[in-house]
């Protein structure tokens, strides 16, 4: 068998490691910085001809240029004969570009697709897409962990006896479905409608009984926070007992924190996809691990082993 070794790029690095503990091996030695012209440049300290290699590199803040390390740090394993590289993202960069709804746009995650497999990618480890047609957008194997289980089972152990699963708007339904039926709870869905580009949503209606209930929003990200908030005000509007929210990606950009901070929300659960970085820590943020999660996933794919059963 061929050796596993693993790499992170720099916004992954603190990641990586726990990835790397899980599976009991070191973390790969590398470099990556910037010279005075802003190029950025990366060099593979160990070697790893004929190895088996797996890149971790998350997308957050500043997206672009994280993107382009992981991008070099793959021509770089590469160019240095490693057997496979494995290109692991947390959180997918562009994933909400995903298609063509305007004349003269361009359908950015395809873009970062091909990116990938250019730069030298063999395979491709991501999670919780925000449309599953990404997958479809490479060549190479290309597969998403779902972090369901890990969430619902974090509120299952709350005890709830009058809880809702809420989806955010009709196109989580089907994700809202997967936890109440993990969750042994009923549903209620929100109207929401997207203010043209802006990154701002509007919510007017409920389909659901949640009065007097204990509710739990769930979706694959939060980022402004927009949907959310829209979210809490409408419940607030029904009188309900109690409200969680819980994301595989915790963006929480712009005003996203202190909205959360200042909201009626009991308690935002999130995964570590993301750094979540110390100005953005408050006690309503509770993050969950998921590197137990993305090691077993690097075990199997090592070995050669089924990951049917990760994927749903």
């Amino acid at each position: 068998m061929d050796e596993l070794k693993v790499f992170g790029c720099n916004a992954s690095k603190e990641f990586t490691k726990e990835v790397c503990d899980c599976l009991g091996v070191h973390l790969g030695e590398s470099e990556a910085f910037k010279f005075d012209n802003d190029n950025t440049f990366v060099k593979i300290l160990e070697t790893v001809r004929g190895d088996d290699v797996f890149v971790i590199q998350s997308s957050c803040p500043p997206v672009d240029e994280n993107f382009m390390e992981l991008l070099i740090t793959i021509d770089a394993l590469k160019r240095a004969s490693a057997k496979r590289i494995t290109a692991i993202l947390p959180y997918y960069p562009y994933a909400r570009s995903d298609k063509k709804d305007q004349p003269r746009v361009s359908i950015t995650s395809k873009l970062v697709a091909d990116l990938l497999t250019a730069a030298g990618a063999n395979r491709i480890l991501t999670s919780d897409l925000h449309a599953t047609q990404i997958l479809g957008f490479f060549n190479i194997p290309a597969d998403q962990l779902i972090f369901a289980d890990l969430l619902a089972n974090y509120f299952k152990e709350k005890n709830f006896e009058d809880l809702v699963v809420v989806a955010t708007d009709a196109g989580s339904s089907k994700k809202a479905y997967k936890y109440a039926k993990r969750l042994d709870a009923p549903i209620a869905m929100l109207d929401k409608r997207r203010l043209g580009n802006s990154q701002e949503t509007l919510i007017e209606n409920i389909v659901g009984d949640v009065t007097g209930k204990t509710c739990v929003i769930f979706d694959d990200e939060i980022d402004r926070g927009s949907s959310i908030m829209n979210a809490v005000r409408v419940l607030e509007d029904y009188n309900v007992k109690e409200i969680y929210a819980a994301c595989s990606h915790g963006v929480l950009s712009g005003p996203a924190v202190e909205r959360i901070k200042n909201s009626s929300i009991k308690e935002l659960v999130i995964t570590n996809t993301v750094p979540l970085p110390p100005e953005k820590q408050i006690d309503k943020i509770k993050v969950l691990t998921v590197a137990p999660i993305f090691a077993e996933a690097i075990k199997r794919i090592h070995e050669g082993h089924s990951m049917g059963e990760m994927f749903y």
